[in-house]
């Protein structure tokens, strides 16, 4: 691969890691899906869950992370993006996420180290195996007196 398309590439998988990213805070669980191979392989929460394809990972998230009572935010920084060869790659981001699971009154927030390979599959760059080691997790309850509200996505 030429230096551009080492670039390119780089640049490709840094936009799918947003679009994951984003897709999981926004629930739109087709986009989300769409970032990850079918066989992709799943371990959050330092294994503790442990998913063996896309359509588990998309069930658990999607039965976990959505609806109006449940919000989230998920930011990946400091990429670290290794080419393999033209259709294979791996990463390492810093994760920095927020939960507020309002119907138990709690925001769990903490960060971790991602680690993913990704894949060209059908001449698109995928997640293959995504996992993350948390640095920290911290849980503490909502403020009273605070409200909080989701707007403008599903």
């Amino acid at each position: 691969m030429t230096d551009i398309e080492t670039l390119l590439a780089i640049e490709a998988i840094k936009q799918l890691k947003a679009r994951y990213f984003r897709a999981l805070d926004t629930n739109d669980w087709g986009l989300f899906s769409s970032t990850l191979t079918k066989n992709c392989i799943g371990a959050y929460s330092d294994g503790d869950l442990a998913f063996k394809n896309r359509e588990e990972i998309v069930s658990f998230m999607r039965n976990n992370l959505s609806g109006k009572n449940m919000l989230t935010l998920h930011q990946g920084h400091t990429p670290e993006i290794t080419l393999l060869d033209e259709n294979n790659a791996s990463g390492i981001w810093y994760l920095e996420d927020t939960v507020l699971a309002l119907e138990a009154n709690m925001r769990i927030y903490g960060a971790a180290i991602y680690t993913d390979d990704y894949c060209k599959e059908d001449n698109e760059w995928r997640i293959n195996t995504t996992r993350y080691k948390r640095t920290f997790e911290c849980a503490e309850p909502l403020p009273q007196g605070h409200t909080v509200r989701k707007h403008g996505f599903a």
